[in-house]
This record gives C-alpha cells, structure tokens and sequence, in this order.
C-alpha cells in the first residue's frame, strides 16, 4: 500500500459530512477528537478522512494551513493499521479529525498523538463488526 492521500481519502460529500455530525459517534484523544461512523463510500478506499482547525481558535490561515498539513501528513504515514482492519472487516469508515487544542504542536507531537487515534478508531471498528 502507498504512503499516499489521495483524492479518494478526501471526504467531501455535504450530506455524509452532516450525518457525521448528526449521528456520528465520537473519540477523543487530546488535542483531537474524531467523529466517525461506518458508511457506504462512492470510492474504493476504505477511509475517507477532513481535517477541521477551527478559524475561531487559530485565526490566522497559515496557522491553521501547518496544523492541517501536520495532520494529513502523520495520518498519511500512520494510516495502514486502520486500513487493515477495516479491509478485515469489509466495511468502510468517514471520519472528521478536529484539532481542539490551543497550541500548535510540532510534528513528533502531532504524529504521537494521530498514532493513537488511529488506534483507537481501529478497536472502536474491531467493536462495532464483531
């Protein structure tokens, strides 16, 4: 599998991103929380991810532009654990990260902290197929 994010992991459908937060069901990991829920997907991948950084928190773009960017990257580098687990299981999962903390991190921070998200969103799949 490629260490790549394409366009077929971007979440961009209105309607799934508002059921998201609608009946999602949620993880947190400070400074992170994950809305997720288990859908049927128009592409073949098994995850489509968005990364929010609220604009009331980091109000300056590039601020908010290198939290992202942090983001995609460890999720990019981290995400075949997930992957794995989700193919096992046949299902395929939406997920909205959201940046909830008040500093900007560096990238081992960001990356440690994505590492057990993913973990987390990996048992809450392993719970919820079986």
């Amino acid at each position: 599998m490629k260490e790549t994010f394409s366009k077929e992991e971007r979440l961009c459908r209105k309607s799934l991103i508002q059921e998201i937060f609608t009946s999602g069901l949620s993880v947190s990991v400070s400074p992170f929380k994950a809305r997720w829920m288990h859908s049927a997907l128009s592409s073949a991948s098994p995850v489509q991810v968005l990364i929010a950084v609220p604009k009331a928190t980091f109000h300056e773009a590039s601020d908010r532009n290198l939290i992202r960017r942090r983001i995609r990257e460890s999720f990019r580098k981290n995400k075949f654990n997930l992957y794995e687990s989700l193919n096992n299981s046949g299902h395929q999962m939406a997920i909205v990260i959201t940046y909830t903390g008040r500093k900007i991190l560096p990238d081992s921070g960001i990356e440690e902290k994505i590492i057990l998200l993913l973990q987390r969103l990996k048992s809450e799949n392993e719970k919820a197929s079986g």
